[in-house]
Formats: structure tokens, sequence, C-alpha cells
């Protein structure tokens, strides 16, 4: 009904404007062709017969009559003009009838818009039969051919505006709203998913493409230093992997004095005969800046030192640009695809944040508050009943409170100026908090970030080790170990619980989970036992200090 109303505001103004345009059009050649003043009552006629249809053109009884008189007038008008142009030697053969029947198009049409195609049949047989007598008792033209082919031609065309009317509406109709957005966002994201299962390996982890990047490098130049970084916003950068003999604190702010800032800005190699560090290294250094540029962005950097003085003339340069100009383009998809994953989790778990407090939640307080009030209501000496309301109401509060903890764990997240040692030291706090926990906390931070999507996995993961050392341990203490050098972290949660009974074995569903999200950002989960009681969770990501692999794995000192 919205839909016919629509079209029906928008008939009204186009009938009207139709009709006045086409009786002035009518008018002018009818005069042109008989020559007669007169001829035009025929005119007036036509526009007396359109008043009902323009005044009343809602109406079920006036509109249509009024479209009928209009077809009626307009073939016994074709046959007078036509009769009177033969008289007047202007239009032999009958040809004058061409004229006024133009007029036909304006009642078809309308019955076409409105959705009245029995009408526009009746329509086409008055407006022929209308023609047969004016052409024989008006004009006497009915044998010439002129007026045989003028009233066919229009017929035709009445017939043609009839069955061509859905496609009209179509154009009249208000344009429906199409998700646009969503429709070319679909179909990007099914070329992506098609893209990344052809790839090697079926990967898209801007960690694993950083490391096999500084891997091809090595065969070019080897380096007794190297990484890739790439931006967080805010003007800082992250870094995706590092090689080398020792860990190295890299300038990650692009507003320092430094080939990174340098290079960085101007989307050109800086060599430099100076450390890339934040501290200074004494004796001779080389370092060299290449930006990673894709199309006019630059997405990241790799950063190579030697600790030789002229380490990086112009060939080796142009050799290194090389290769990372071909791995550009890789790390990008790899960081838009780690920015839609991450968008797209933290939705769902806002989503699932939002229907938990407003139907579950809302529903078992008002459990909550029927028990409250059958309590209340209890006669004397039921004692027993009131026990076990007691109970109930007990458990009830027990899982409203496991609830909420459930929604601040579903909404919580690493915050961009806060970090991971922040956000994780604010869930173990709250939750400790609720169990009666002493919480000890450990955190060595650098100031270098990890990435964002890195970042919000291990605050997953610990979480799920807090969590289940609140539920399960039966503990009196947690500790809570935080080391952040990036791209080296480790987390440990450790309780004094009474560690793994024989009834939770280690595949059991929370377990599986934290070890898929450590596999997800190339890290690796250790569950061991504490002395002399409970149970120790490490995740470790990269390699700690002096290692020169980002795959292997240390295990951080117990955080007391």
């Amino acid at each position: 009904m919205p839909v016919l109303a629509s079209v029906s505001a928008r008939v009204l103004p186009l009938a009207v404007a139709a009709r006045i345009v086409m009786l002035a059009l009518v008018a002018a050649l009818t005069l042109v062709v008989t020559g007669e003043p007169v001829q035009l009552l025929w005119i007036a006629l036509l526009a007396v017969s359109a008043l009902p249809a323009m005044i009343a053109h809602d109406h079920p009884l006036f509109a249509p009559l009024g479209r009928f008189a209009e077809v009626i007038v307009t073939g016994l008008a074709a046959g007078s003009i036509a009769s009177a142009a033969i008289a007047n030697d202007t239009l032999d053969a009958g040809f004058g009838a061409w004229a006024v029947l133009p007029y036909l198009a304006v009642p078809l049409l309308t019955a076409a818009l409105r959705r009245r195609p029995t009408e526009g049949a009746a329509l086409l047989g008055v407006a022929a039969v209308a023609l047969v007598v004016g052409g024989t008792l008006v004009g006497d033209v009915i044998t010439k051919p002129g007026f045989l082919a003028a009233g066919g031609q229009w017929l035709v065309l009445g017939a043609i505006i009839t069955f061509a009317a859905d496609t009209m509406r179509q154009f009249m109709q208000p344009t429906e709203p199409t998700p646009q957005p969503y429709a070319e966002a679909t179909r990007l994201l099914t070329q992506l998913r098609s893209v990344a299962r052809s790839l090697p390996g079926a990967t898209l982890d801007p960690g694993g493409i950083s490391e096999h990047l500084l891997e091809e490098l090595r065969l070019v130049k080897p380096s007794d230093r190297a990484a890739v970084l790439s931006a967080s916003g805010g003007g800082r950068l992250v870094v995706l992997a590092q090689t080398g003999v020792e860990r190295v604190d890299w300038e990650v702010t692009l507003d320092a004095d430094s080939a990174i800032a340098d290079a960085w800005a101007s989307q050109q190699p800086q060599v430099a005969s100076r450390s890339q560090a934040r501290s200074s290294r004494r004796g001779d250094t080389s370092s060299l800046v290449v930006p990673l540029v894709a199309g006019v962005r630059t997405i990241g950097l790799v950063i190579l030192e030697s600790d030789v003085a002229n380490a990086y003339p112009k060939e080796t340069v142009g050799e290194v640009t090389w290769v990372t100009d071909a791995a550009a383009l890789r790390l990008e998809a790899a960081l838009l695809f780690d920015d839609v994953r991450s968008l797209a989790t933290n939705e769902e778990r806002q989503r699932l944040a939002r229907e938990i407090h407003d139907g579950v939640a809302q529903e078992l307080v008002m459990v909550g508050y029927g028990i409250d009030n059958a309590q209340a209501t209890l006669p004397e000496g039921a004692e027993e009943t009131a026990e076990e309301l007691r109970a109930l109401r007990a458990e009830v509060t027990r899982v409203i409170t496991e609830l909420r903890l459930s929604l601040f764990e579903l909404r919580s997240e690493v915050d961009r100026n806060g970090g991971l040692a922040a956000a994780i030291a604010e869930y173990a706090r709250t939750l400790g908090t609720s169990a009666g926990l002493r919480v000890h906390f450990t955190f060595d931070e650098s100031t270098a970030r990890l990435p964002a999507a890195t970042e919000a996995e291990l605050l997953r993961i610990a979480q799920e080790a807090i969590t289940n050392a609140r539920k399960h341990a039966g503990a009196s203490n947690l500790w809570v170990t935080c080391t952040v050098d990036p791209p080296y972290a480790e987390i440990e949660v450790s309780d004094d619980g009474r560690g793994f009974a024989d009834d939770r074995p280690d595949g059991r569903y929370g377990l599986t989970i934290m070890a898929e999200r450590a596999e997800r950002i190339r890290g690796r989960l250790k569950i061991t036992p504490r002395h002399p009681s409970g149970t120790t969770v490490a995740v470790v990501l990269g390699s700690p200090a002096r290692r020169d692999s980002v795959r292997d794995s240390v295990s951080a000192p117990e955080g007391e």
C-alpha cells in the first residue's frame, strides 16, 4: 500500500501536466490542419471531459468515467477534423486525424500507471469504436486510407503504452535503499578469502610474512641486527619481527630526529652511520632503513644494522629495495586482513555482551527478585522451605556474578594508550577482588608496542588463565607476570591452588582455546605444575634476548 500511494502521488502531477500540454498541442495542430476555429470546440469538449480525471483523480467512479469520455471525444473529433482537412484541401485521404489522435496517449497512460490493466484494455476497445463512429457518422472518412492509417497507428501505440506500464512504474517508484557498502565489502572479503587460500601456507599473518622477509634479506645482505616495523596509530611503530644476537629497543616514534622518521616521511631508503636504537652504541655502526610502500602509502619499515662502517653502499641498497618492494604488497594485505579480523571480533564480542546483559542477565535478576518475594511471604514454621529458598537465592546470585564477570571479560580491550600490561592488571584486579584472591603483579613492558591483534590475543589468553585459577584452583594467591619487549612477549599466570586433578585433562575446552589463540599469533602455550602447589600457565611469543630466532621460546621466571 505505501508503494501504491507513492506511485499515485507521482501520477497526479504528471497526468495534469500531460493533459495541459497535450490539449495545447492538439489545439494548435487542429487549427493548422483545418484552418477552422470552430473545430476547436472539440478541444474544448476534450478539456471538459478531462476535468473529472484531474479533479477527482482518486474517485472510483468519476475518474474512470472521465478517461472514457476523453477517449470517446478523441475518436469522434478525429473523424470531424479529418473531414474538415479534406474539405479545406490541407490534408487529404483522412490524414488530418493525426492532429487530435496523440491525445489518446494521456488517458491510456494514466490508467496504466494506476495499475488498471483491465481499464486500459477497455479504453483501447472504446477508442476503436469511437474512431469507427467518428469516421462514419461525423466525418464520413472511414474508408480513407489516411484515416485508417492514423487510427491504426495510435491504437497500436496505445497498446504498447498499456503493456509497458510495469517498466514505467518501476521508474516512478521510490528507489529502495540498497546496502551498497555491505555488498562491496562482501565482494572484497570473498575475493580475499579465495586469495588467502591460494597463498603459500594459506597465511595472511603479518608476523610470519615479516619473518620471511628478514630471511630473504639475510641472503641478500647479512646484518647483525634487523627488524620489520609497521604503524600502529598515534605516530608510533610496532615491531613485527626481529633478528639479532641481542634485543634492540628501536626508535618507534616518527617525530624523532632519526633515519626511521626520515625514511617514513620521504618514502626513500635512508643510510646512517649510527644505530636506530634508543640507546647509543659505541664503535662503528651502519644502518639502512628502507620504507615499505604500497601504492602511495607507507605501511612499514625494514631496518638493517651492521657493526662495521659503510656497510650499505648504493648497490646493496638497490638489492635490498628490490626485495622489500615485492614484499610490501604482501605485508599490506596481511595488515589489512588483521584489521578486518580484529574489527569483526571486537564487534561480535560487544554484540554478545549486549545480548547477555539485556537477555539472560535481566531474566536471572527477575528470578532473584521472585525468590526474595517468596521468602518474604513464607508462613511461620516453614524452615525447611526457607533454607531451600536461601540456597537457591545464593546460587542465582553466584550465576549473576559469573555473568557480570563474563560481560566484563567480553568488553575488556587493550587501550591504545594504556598498553597490554595495564589491561591484564585491570582484569586480574577485578576478578581477584570478586574471588578474594591476593594478586601479585610483575610487569616489564617496553615503550614499544606489539601489533594490536597480537595484544588482543595475549589479553584473551591471560583472561582465560586467570578465570581458570579463580573458578577451579581454589587458590589464595595469584601471580601475574607480563614481559613485553617487541616482538618478544611472555605472559605468565601462576596460582597456589590444588593444580590439575585427574578430572581436568589438559585437552579440555578452555585450554584448547588458549592453545589455538597462541598458535594464531605464532606463540607457544606452556602449562606446568608450580612448586609446592598450584599451576603455571605461560604464553611465549618470539624469542628473548641473546637468541637469533624469532621462533624460540623460554620460560619466564615466576612473578612474585
